[in-house]
């Protein structure tokens, strides 16, 4: 199953060490973007679901475009 591939992706340890990177949040917002699209799928007028899925959309889109910034920071930093 997907999910489950998923979820092995990071181990324990990782996932107890990095919980503050940015990395590890877009790995759980997109775990939760999956759980919530699953829900809706089955109850198509949960308008607070829905509303809730645009919101980690939206921080997600954030956050991926922040990681993208830094790292082409870095990678003028290093040329």
């Amino acid at each position: 199953m997907i999910k489950d591939s998923f979820l092995s992706v990071f181990s324990q340890e990782q996932k107890e060490e990095n919980k503050g990177s940015v990395e590890f949040q877009i790995f759980s917002l997109t775990n939760k973007i999956r759980k919530l699209t699953l829900h809706l799928e089955l109850h198509k007028k949960d308008f607070l679901a829905q509303r809730g899925l645009r919101k980690i959309l939206e921080k997600r889109q954030r956050l991926l475009a922040y990681l993208e910034n830094r790292t082409c920071y870095k990678n003028k930093k290093l040329i």
